[in-house]
């Protein structure tokens, strides 16, 4: 493998981890109501769920779901029903203040964010089609295993790296006093953006 296709392969993965989806929201959402240190769990959550596409499509998953498309449709509905979930509690805790224990749309420890990040990212198989589609042309079978052990390295740094940056900006004071100020409308509007999210998985 070339540096040329290595650092093509960066590139394409971090223009990808910064477009907005369902991670950004929830990232987003999870600093602002739970501050720095548990949406910095998060984003190392949704590095690792990163990390299991792209070891699966480097095993080739993305020919598996071709092969078996009712092993696809069946994750498409579990990630879409996930983020449905997740939605409907936003909605449904929209109106409580921020410090009251009862709300459930965001994870409270270290370990839970983790896991719900792993479990957000996990849940959706978008990524393992991205990361077969880019690994085909970029990424050959005959790869040395040096070369795939950097590029599943840089894939959890890039994601990771850029949620830590979104968690930061969002957990911060003045992002923070913003989301107090409306939380029932953003929590609503998140909820709605996810549930659409959730919708378009499941549908396409």
């Amino acid at each position: 493998m070339t540096l040329t296709a290595f650092l093509s392969v960066v590139l394409i993965h971090l223009a990808a981890a910064i477009s907005p989806g369902p991670s950004f929201v929830v990232c987003l959402r999870v600093a602002a109501n739970d501050g720095f240190k548990v949406a910095a769990a998060l984003s190392l959550g949704f590095g690792l769920g990163a990390v299991l596409w792209a070891a699966a499509a480097m095993a080739g998953i993305a020919l598996l779901f071709e092969l078996v498309p009712a092993l696809f449709t069946a994750l498409k509905l579990i990630g879409g029903a996930f983020l449905l979930w997740i939605a409907f509690l936003m909605w449904r805790h929209a109106a409580e203040p921020m410090d009251q224990p009862a709300t459930k749309t965001a994870p409270q420890s270290i370990k839970g964010a983790i896991r719900f990040g792993f479990l957000t990212f996990a849940t959706n198989p978008k990524p393992a089609i991205f990361f077969g589609a880019v690994f085909v042309g970029l990424v050959p079978a005959e790869t040395p295993m040096i070369w795939k052990a950097a590029i599943i390295l840089v894939v959890f740094l890039n994601e990771t790296l850029w949620y830590l940056a979104v968690a930061r900006i969002f957990s911060m004071s003045h992002a923070r006093a913003a989301y107090v100020r409306a939380k029932a409308w953003i929590d609503r509007s998140f909820g709605t953006l996810i549930a659409l999210f959730g919708l378009k998985i499941a549908s396409t």
